[in-house]
């Protein structure tokens, strides 16, 4: 046999193992930064959690909670109401509460199949001894969104997101 077949065979089984590596990585999920900026109030640091939000408003998954101490999930109303009796555990997706003024990245995993869909990200905060706000930010989880500036109605004031490259 000569030396090219060999070298044509030795390509396309490269082609074959490399085509099938990319396809076994692609999650059915994206990665996104998530920079949230906060408005420069006066008091304690702020618990602020995302959601998934299905299209008939309701709560469907829980992204990430900025706030660790679970004493102060109660004061995050409706995301507390909506978790129920049985409390998932999410410490994975926990992080420290976020100061007036300061701003917080996190990493948000995403399923692609909710992008474009109706979904929303609700951005729900609470502050000790403040005002509560259930919809702090709400935007729909579409490609547009995700790349804009998302401006926020209470403590938060404006969160941007990025995606992230794949490992």
């Amino acid at each position: 046999m000569s030396r090219l077949p060999k070298i044509g065979l030795l390509l396309l089984a490269l082609i074959y193992v490399g085509t099938s590596a990319s396809i076994a990585q692609q999650p059915g999920t994206s990665q996104y930064k998530c920079m949230i900026q906060m408005t420069n109030y006066m008091g304690e640091k702020a618990y602020v959690v995302v959601s998934l939000i299905n299209s008939k408003g309701a709560y469907e998954k829980t992204l990430y909670v900025l706030g660790s101490d679970k004493k102060w999930y109660p004061d995050v109303k409706e995301w507390h109401k909506a978790l129920g009796r049985k409390k998932p555990n999410i410490s994975a997706i926990t992080g420290a509460s976020v100061a007036g003024g300061d701003r917080s990245v996190t990493v948000l995993e995403i399923d692609n199949a909710k992008i474009n869909k109706e979904y929303k990200l609700r951005f729900e905060s609470a502050v000790e001894d403040k005002p509560y706000y259930v919809k702090d930010l709400e935007i729909p989880l579409t490609t547009e969104a995700l790349s804009a500036k998302n401006e926020g109605t209470g403590y938060i004031r404006y969160v941007r997101f990025s995606p992230t490259t794949s490992n």
